[in-house]
Parts: structure tokens; sequence; C-alpha cells
């Protein structure tokens, strides 16, 4: 059937009273209402459970639904399946084919002619940057790579609407941003896009949201319209003693969150001013600072779930020593000198020197292939360094001891937990692999089922779990038996924000009893909740510091673009990525973040440039204004000019 067989329109999704129940008993969806027009770029957010990948799944053609309707392109999804690409959670890529095999293979399902293929072929690669890799299997690509590799084969059908589940979870920073603009490029084209995914800040870069819970839709707009309609502001107060302050300050009629990050406190309230003069009270003499802003999507999707009953996890008290004893008879908790990893001619680990306290939480941070899981297994002993030493818990000589073993955590970044057993059964299961005492089992098994909101599904298969759910079993897996150190490697990776915050409570309450934590993260936002972290960049280290340290050095200056519409946004982020590195443009909805150069002696990217697309794009130079770096700009900007600056890096 020809590509152009659509019904006139706008409307590329109509769905009325979606129904699909499991089981007889169980409701994914109870009557979801959606509608998506033609160019949106449409972002489903929701917490684990809410509907979001079934939701896919029926729009795809895969799943049928109980009861209800949905049209795309007006006609039902049966006959226009011709029109989609689908993108599950899992990527769906055989491992034992080659990139090109993969593309080859699809594009035979859809009987794609050889000649466009071909075309097809070297525009999508080489957008994804895979283009040198067509001879390399599926299963030896990154996690990224393999992502993009699946979004290629969905697109070599040429479809009209691209739906994608979770696509960029696994991805670093850069990455998640060269997916982005891939989107953004494809909406120009004319192609349709919903995306489901557990980021937030994600969701600021989609033209429409919908915010789904317990399969239904309870709201949607553009992400400034949703934030608008909360009718808070957003403070951050960069102060000492977080946790003492952030109990004093009181929720009221004006403050309606109060939530502590690694060097600062984020305030919300209806009346910045009165907040401001109650966080003050509070504080008594110590010196604090403060940034005003609009409420961020994870604020907005938060306080939505808050008014719609959805009550957040409150941990049970721990059975837990207190580890800060340890910090009188030792320095450091993880002390890494001078380490080293190579490969035959790689460098995975090139001289990186660490040094961790108890009670400390502390990011590591870098694109993939970067070399964070290659530290961490040299940390814990299950990797020897080419050179350098290595200190853990206060041990030098042997990592692997089993006293050693008793005293860490260890959350592996690859999903370690056996899918045909129980959680209870995993639980079980590890505690009995770090010795935990028989008498004490049964309760701190309890603990971690009911920290990590799995009491309900104690008796599911984990490999029936969907990912977010997977990544608390095992983080209860991990520091149940009460570790003194903690290695989390990527702890959150699709987990929906309610349950990241609690998470990350836990890991908060573990550091204020003295255990050191080292946590890698592709989730910059995130990493906010650290007291100190590193960027590492070719397998070196480029910066280390508080949150706010790092995000105060840097060499270059960012600048926000505000426009009218969609398209108008879409078009000046077309132009100024063909004119300056694409790195240094990102687009919000219709607001376009730009990174220029503060130096004269840095490259030729100054204000003059961005001026003059912006005049030939109509817009004025008023609707530029400067605006602070967060942590994925600090990120992007330190990592990409390395990367940059090295040969064969990045670009």
């Amino acid at each position: 059937m020809n590509k152009s067989d659509t019904t006139s329109g706008d409307t590329v999704i109509s769905a009325r009273q979606l129904i699909k129940t499991y089981k007889g008993k169980v409701k994914a969806l109870d009557g979801l209402d959606l509608d998506v027009s033609k160019g949106d770029l449409f972002g489903l957010v929701g917490p684990d459970g809410a509907g979001k990948s079934t939701a896919l799944k029926i729009l795809a053609g895969v799943l049928a639904a109980t009861s209800g309707e949905a049209l795309l392109f007006g006609k039902p999804v049966e006959q226009a399946r011709h029109l989609i690409g689908y993108v599950p959670q899992n990527c769906a890529l055989y491992p034992e084919l080659t990139v090109d095999e993969s593309l080859a293979y699809e594009a035979g399902l859809h009987n794609v002619a050889e000649d466009v293929f071909q075309k097809l072929r070297q525009t999508h690669l080489e957008r994804m940057g895979l283009a040198r890799f067509g001879n390399r299997l599926t299963a030896k690509l990154s996690g990224g790579m393999r992502q993009n590799l699946a979004l290629c084969c969905a697109l070599v059908s040429q479809p009209k609407l691209i739906l994608l589940d979770e696509p960029t979870t696994g991805l670093d920073p850069i990455a998640r941003r060269e997916l982005w603009q891939t989107l953004i490029a494809l909406t120009e084209e004319g192609v349709t896009t919903v995306i489901a995914t557990p980021f937030l800040d994600e969701a600021e870069r989609c033209s429409r949201v919908a915010l789904m819970y317990q399969g239904k839709v309870h709201q949607c707009g553009s992400p400034k319209e949703l934030q608008a309609d909360l009718g808070l502001r957003r403070l951050q107060v960069n102060i000492e003693n977080i946790d003492e302050i952030s109990k004093k300050i009181a929720l009221s009629d004006n403050i309606v969150d109060v939530f502590p990050f690694g060097d600062h406190i984020e305030v919300l309230a209806k009346d910045s001013a009165a907040a401001l003069s109650q966080i003050e009270s509070a504080a008594g003499a110590n010196q604090l600072t403060s940034h005003e802003s609009a409420p961020t999507m994870e604020n907005v999707f938060v306080m939505r779930l808050r008014q719609l009953g959805l009550k957040e996890i409150e941990a049970p008290p721990f059975n837990a020593t207190d580890h800060r004893l340890d910090s009188a008879t030792s320095n450091s908790a993880i002390l890494a000198e001078k380490l080293v990893k190579r490969y035959d001619d790689f460098t995975a680990v090139d001289n990186l020197s660490l040094d961790i306290k108890y009670g400390e939480i502390y990011g590591l941070l870098g694109a993939n292939g970067a070399g964070k899981t290659t530290t961490i297994k040299m940390l814990c002993g299950l990797l020897a360094p080419t050179s350098g030493q290595v200190s853990l818990a206060g041990e030098s000589s042997n990592l692997r001891s089993r006293d050693v073993r008793r005293k860490v955590g260890y959350m592996s970044q690859k999903f370690t937990l056996y899918e045909g057993l129980t959680v209870l059964e995993n639980l079980e299961f590890y505690a009995s692999i770090y010795e935990l005492p028989r008498a004490a089992r049964k309760p701190q098994i309890e603990w971690g089922l009911a920290a990590c909101g799995l009491a309900h599904m104690a008796n599911s298969l984990v490999g029936m779990l969907p990912l977010g759910w997977k990544q608390r079993v095992a983080f209860a897996a991990a520091v149940m038996h009460d570790p003194r150190v903690i290695f989390l490697d990527e702890p959150t990776a699709g987990v929906d924000p309610l349950a990241r915050r609690q998470i990350w409570r836990t890991i908060r309450d573990f550091a204020k009893r003295g255990a050191a934590i080292l946590v890698t993260t592709h989730y910059l936002d995130e990493a906010e909740y650290c007291n100190r972290l590193s960027f590492v960049s070719a397998s070196k280290m480029v910066a280390e510091g508080t949150p706010s340290d790092i995000k105060a050095d840097h060499d270059g200056e960012l600048f926000e673009v505000i426009c009218n519409q969609p398209d108008q946004s879409q078009r000046i982020f077309r132009a100024l990525s063909q004119q300056l590195e694409p790195w240094r443009v990102s687009l919000f909805g219709t607001a376009l973040h730009v990174l220029l150069d503060s130096s004269p002696n840095g490259s030729h990217v100054d204000m003059s440039q961005l001026i003059s697309v912006l005049e030939r794009e109509g817009l004025k130079e008023q609707e530029i204004r400067p605006i602070k770096f967060s942590l994925e700009d600090a990120f992007i900007e330190k990592v990409q000019q390395r990367s940059t600056s090295v040969p064969g890096g990045r670009s």
C-alpha cells in the first residue's frame, strides 16, 4: 500500500475509552483517551505501571485492546500498521544478525525496494553514528548503539508515526541529546512521534505531554502549559546543614514541597518571596544563596500525582549500624591512586584517582564507554587493575575476602537477579550470599520489600516485571545487609520519578549513618543528589567538585531562545545545528538552549552567529536571555570540549 495513503486532517492518533485487562482482573488501561496531531513530538509520562507500554503496544498493533477504539490516520490499527514504526523497551533485535542484516531484514518485511533501502540505510546509519559498524553483530553493540539501531530499523520502512518505549534508558546525556536531535529532524520531515519516558527533563523537549496514572490520561498540554497550571515557583537554596535545615522548613499553604539534594534544598511555593523569608528564618545564622525558576516537569509530575492520591513510599525504620564510627578509624572508605586498566592497546581507565569518605555520596559520571563500570569493578575487587592502588573499607591486599564482601553492597549496571525466581526468592538468595545472620534475614527482607514498594509483588516472577520494578528489587538486594560501602551502577535506570525519590531518600539515610556510596547515573538531574561528583571523559577525569562547583566552572555561556510556535523553534534549531556544532544546541518545547564561547580565545562560536540566524527567522535580539548551566549543560560542555580535542574523540 502506498505510504501517502492516509486520511486528510491533522489527527494521527484518536483513542477512545481503551481498556486492557489481564487475567480478567488486572486493568493496565482503564478508559484511556488520547489524541495526537500530525507533527507532534508527544510524550507519555507516568509512574511505573501507569499503562504507558500497554498503550504503545495497542497502538502498534502488537496487542489487542479488551475494549475501546483506536484509530490511526482515521483507520483501525490493523489497517494502518504499514504506517507505523515501533521500538519496544527491549529493542527487539536479533543478536545473531549484523547491523546491515538487521536493517535488510526489516526492509524485507516491509517490501522496501532495494535502491530506496540503500539510500535509507546510508541516511539513518550516518545520522545515528552507526555507518562504520555495518558488519558488527548486534550482540556486540553497546546499549546506546542498540537503541540507535532499533530506531534505524523502525525508520527503514518510512513510517509516518514512530512509537518509542523508553528509548533513552541506558544512554548517556550526549547520546540522549543526539537521539532527540534525530527525533526533531524527523518531525521536520513530517513524522509524528510518541515517546514514553521516565526522564522528566526529556518531557520538556516534547511539544505536548500526557500524564498517565492508573491506565488513564489525567492531564495533557505543552510543557509550559503544564508548568504554568501548577501555579508554583521553584527555589533552589544553597546552604550548609541541608538535612537539618530542610526539616525546619515547615510545609504550609504556601510552601508545598521541600526536598534535600546533594548541596542544595529544593522548595516549591506559591509565593517565592514569602517562602524565602520562611527559609531564612529556619536557617537562622546560616548563610544561604537562592535561585528562583519555573517548576520542572518532574515537579509537575510529582505534585499532580500527589493530587491524584498517589502516596509516596515511606521506608520503615532500618535495623542498621551507625557507620559514622568508621570515620574515626579510617580516613577513606574508597581510595584509588593512579588506577589504570588496559586491554591490549586500549586504555579503559587512565590514571584515575578517587578519595571517598564515609558518609559521602559520590557520583561518577561519563559518556558510554568512558570507563565508569570498569572503575567500579576495580574498586570493589571484581577486576584487577593494570597498575595503581585500591583501598576498600580499610583493606588493600584482598578486596575479595569474605570480610570485605560483607561490608560492601554492589548493584551492577547489568541486571544480575534471577528472572526465574520471585522477588522474595531473589532477596532470600542474596541474604544468604551476603551471609546475613538467619535471625536478621526475615526482618531485613521485609524492610527491603517495604522500602522499595515491593510488598505486593513479593511472589511475582522477576522476569515478568517492568524494568523500573526490577531496578527496585536489585537495589533492595544490594543494601539490605547494611553495607558500609555501597556501589550503585545506574541504580534508577527506567525508574519513575516518585520511586527514584524514594530510592534516593534511602541512599541519603545510609549516608547519614556513615556509609560511603559511589553511584553512576546517566540522569544528570539525579546527580544533584550527590555531595561530590566527577566527570570522566576518554578514560580520564576532567572535572570534580560539588554539583554547584561544577555548574559554576565552565568556559562557555548558555542562552535560552524563546520562540512563539513549535514550527518556528524547529526551524531555528535546524538552522543553528547546521551552523554550529550540533551538541551546542538543544530544543526544549518552543525554547532552545544554545551554548556559546565566552572566551575570545575559544572557537569561532559567538553571539553574532546566533543573532544572524535568529534575524533570518524573524526573531529579535531581546528574545535571547542568559540562563544558568544545568549539570547536563556542564557535562556536555566539558566532555565534548575534551573529546573534540582528543584524537579519535567523539565529535
